[in-house]
């Protein structure tokens, strides 16, 4: 029986994301509506859906069927689910600022909400699973985001030389990153309009003009004001564009997010990998339900020097691994031209996606042709080949 599939994924319809990239990914039509991310895995909110000689399934309910054969005894034993979920995403506008919990505490959040009675679809629920959600971004565009706090001596910088911050130097010389961060959250909105209004009085007539760069906060800043809905009332995580790292990424280039790493994606697409969870703490530039008390419990007050891996090639001068701690996922990238042959054997589960170009994906008697967009999933102890007559590039999502 093959353990080679055809998998469809599902296109999410958030607010902040583009109207081209993930139709013209997929080779569908484009109706401006907007795609902000293409879901590959069996997470329960939005399942792919594999095609078996049984007909189409949803993919959770597959793997369920059959785990232990489907995931190999190691990983079956160990989640007891598909434990990675890979994602497309196209970012036009800024997403919240974000931090995860760690798995203890996720374990906990999650049983105490239960207890509560607070239902799973509350607008007001911190805990949707029991999980982690560590991740990993690797660009396909030139990518900015935000990532963990400033160097001491970088935020004192810039605490000191913007006039409207000026008053929160000696908080963070006394109280350190966590002092500093629990006085903006917790001011009230009158006070946060007061402070950065004149702030953003400034910088939004320069954002207008093109006169900011994206490696400035300003431009994020004037940025998140501008495509606000709502211009009067300042959102805090304004204060957080000014304290936290400004990345850019180019294209293959990677970012591993870590449970109470604060940070927010600002622009471009990517490719991202994650641990099967839904489970985001906000902190700001969002409509949606920021609890400050719990946020300031998994935030890593610390400083943070920005790590942006270029991933490891393998010796098959093929495939370019991205390695992280995170025991739930590994994601790679696997570039193909006209004369080469990838060879592999699955020790678990895996979801490869055609990110350009076209290729075969063959196993025993079974050969897929892929193009651009395409998804495929592979079971356990699947050996597996990949040829291309051009050019293809591909992204694997497994476990380690």
């Amino acid at each position: 029986m093959s353990k080679l599939f055809a998998l469809k994924g599902k296109i999410q319809n958030y607010a902040w994301g583009g109207t081209t990239y993930i139709p013209q990914l997929l080779g569908l039509e484009n109706n401006n509506e907007k795609c902000a991310e293409y879901w590959l895995g069996a997470h329960a909110n939005a399942p792919s859906v594999i095609s078996t000689d049984n007909g189409s399934q949803n993919l959770d309910r597959f793997i369920a069927s059959q785990c232990t054969r489907i995931l190999g005894a190691d990983i079956a034993k160990k989640f007891g689910r598909l434990p990675f979920l890979f994602k497309v995403l196209d970012v036009k506008d800024m997403l919240s600022i974000q931090v995860h919990p760690t798995k203890t505490e996720a374990e906990k959040g999650f049983k105490l909400e239960n207890e509560l009675g607070i239902p799973l679809t509350a607008a007001h629920r911190n805990y949707k699973d029991d999980n982690h959600k560590p991740e990993i971004m690797v660009a396909l565009s030139e990518f900015w985001l935000l990532h963990g706090f400033l160097p001491e001596n970088e935020l004192i910088e810039r605490l000191k030389n913007i006039p409207e911050f000026t008053g929160l130097l000696p908080v963070f010389n006394k109280e350190g990153y966590f002092g500093l961060y629990k006085k903006v959250m917790e001011q009230s909105a009158e006070e946060t309009n007061r402070v950065l209004k004149p702030l953003v009085d400034k910088i939004l007539p320069l954002y207008a003009e093109g006169k900011l760069d994206k490696s400035s906060p300003d431009y994020w800043a004037a940025k998140a004001v501008d495509t606000a809905s709502d211009k009067n009332n300042l959102d805090k995580g304004i204060y957080s564009i000014y304290f936290f790292n400004i990345v850019k990424t180019n294209k293959g280039e990677a970012v591993f997010q870590d449970a109470g790493i604060p940070h927010a994606y600002l622009e471009g697409q990517n490719m991202e990998l994650m641990a099967n969870s839904d489970n985001v703490l906000r902190g700001g530039l969002t409509p949606k339900h920021i609890d400050v008390p719990e946020l300031l419990k998994h935030v890593a007050f610390e400083e943070t020097i920005p790590n942006v891996m270029q991933g490891e090639l393998k010796d098959d001068g093929l495939e370019r691994i991205y390695r992280t701690p995170a025991p739930d996922f590994e994601l790679s990238k696997i570039d193909l031209k006209k004369s080469d042959t990838y060879q592999s054997k699955a020790k678990t589960a895996q979801i490869l996606i055609v990110i350009d170009g076209e290729a075969k994906i063959a196993s025993n008697d079974k050969v897929l042709p892929v193009v651009k967009g395409d998804s495929v999933f592979l079971g356990a102890d699947c050996v597996y080949s990949i040829t291309s007559q051009t050019t293809a590039t591909l992204y694997k999502a497994t476990a380690p």
